[in-house]
């Protein structure tokens, strides 16, 4: 199945041929392309994430979904995403004797290969900032999704552009 998704960046001089690859040591689940898969998820994160040049671009492309992890609608893939993360953080309890950052989290899926032959993972958070209509009830899902493997993004074009909030 393919799934419409966005995928922000600050507005630089030229606009994107392709997403670019985000390696930032916080990302939720390592280095990925990361895409949301509703605009206005793509629009807040502008806004609040994307500042450096006072402005973003949001870009849609379509991503094959047929072999990422699918946490938010498959409960089986839900089940095992939480086993492996609770076995990861019970390895690095059992060396260190503190509980895991993110960071240590993706470095031990990386070297164990959790995500082996996996072409993304698609994950779920609560949404942030006004979009809600009723307040501190987080109806809406917020949802990302980290493509591993390049080739499964197609029709990747520029959608919009904003000015950053507060600036």
């Amino acid at each position: 199945m393919k799934r419409l998704s966005y995928h922000t960046q600050e507005k630089r001089e030229f606009r994107l041929a392709e997403p670019k690859i985000c390696t930032n040591n916080t990302a939720w689940l390592g280095d990925a392309y990361y895409f949301w898969t509703e605009e206005i998820d793509s629009i807040q994160w502008g806004h609040n994430s994307k500042r450096a040049t006072g402005s973003f671009e949001i870009y849609k492309a379509e991503i094959d979904t047929e072999n990422v992890i699918d946490t938010v609608y498959n409960e089986d893939h839900y089940k095992n995403w939480l086993q492996q993360i609770e076995k990861a953080a019970k390895s690095i309890v059992k060396k260190t004797g503190f509980k895991p950052t993110l960071k240590e989290i993706n470095a031990y899926f990386k070297k164990n290969d959790v995500l082996y032959g996996v072409d993304g993972v698609m994950f779920q958070d609560l949404p942030k900032g006004n979009d809600l209509l009723v307040v501190n009830f987080f109806y809406r899902k917020r949802i990302q999704i980290a493509v591993y493997n390049a080739s499964i993004i197609s029709n990747f074009t520029f959608h919009d552009c904003f000015k950053c909030n507060n600036r």
